[in-house]
């Protein structure tokens, strides 16, 4: 395996399995409404009960890191999102997030939490699930994450209920997180009234940021967009 700052010259010998690349409207994070390319690995330890994306657990094609950034270029937009799936699950995510950032691209990173951060390019905007009680992957979240958030990267919690709520509460408290980085807290779709979630942060002063997934406004979830 290359290492993460692999010259872009050597892209060719770098594998990933992509299940998607596309371009679209960033619907989440504080980038939310920015056009985006979007590259969606394969792969996930993790199976969430409210997860989006489960057609990224599995196949995919292998295609090289050289072949992936031509595919991004073309799109011809500054901002590139690596998804999943979890991206970190395949050690060559590291090399493709250097060699975009080499590439002059605004990078983030969705990631599950649950994997180590630590190696992720510091150029890097780091998104980090918090898995709340609810989402039946609570034990999955590695604490060694959160002493490494920084100002750039944010924290989100998508949250089913009220009781995932007084945890993801408890969490910003304990952590100190909205001092480290942005909070997002979302409601599962269909599970959680969004005014509801909304009405609770204003009723606690809670300094975090409400946010919907506008892809689902925009496309009811529609894949690829």
């Amino acid at each position: 395996m290359v290492s993460i700052d692999t010259p872009v010259a050597e892209t060719a010998t770098v594998k990933l399995r992509i299940t998607e690349i596309f371009a679209s409207v960033q619907g989440e994070s504080t980038r939310v409404g920015l056009p985006t390319v979007f590259v969606r690995l394969t792969g996930c330890p993790l199976r969430c009960s409210w997860c989006d994306t489960a057609y990224a657990f599995t196949g995919g094609e292998s295609r090289t890191l050289d072949a992936v950034l031509q595919d991004i270029a073309s799109h011809g937009l500054k901002h590139v999102c690596v998804t999943g799936g979890e991206p970190l699950s395949q050690k060559a995510s590291l090399a493709l997030m250097s060699a975009l950032c080499d590439a002059g691209y605004s990078v983030s990173l969705e990631t599950s939490g649950a994997l180590d951060i630590s190696a992720v390019d510091a150029r890097v905007a780091r998104i980090v699930d918090l898995k709340a009680p609810g989402s039946g992957e609570l034990e999955r979240n590695l604490p060694a994450n959160i002493p490494l958030l920084r100002a750039q990267d944010e924290v989100k919690m998508v949250l089913a209920d009220e009781a995932d709520y007084d945890w993801a509460k408890a969490q910003i408290l304990e952590h100190d997180l909205a001092a480290r980085c942005t909070v997002l807290l979302s409601p599962v779709a269909g599970d959680l009234d969004p005014a509801q979630l909304a009405e609770w942060i204003v009723r606690d002063r809670l300094p975090v940021r409400f946010q919907l997934q506008l892809h689902k406004v925009l496309w009811n979830d529609a894949r690829g967009r």
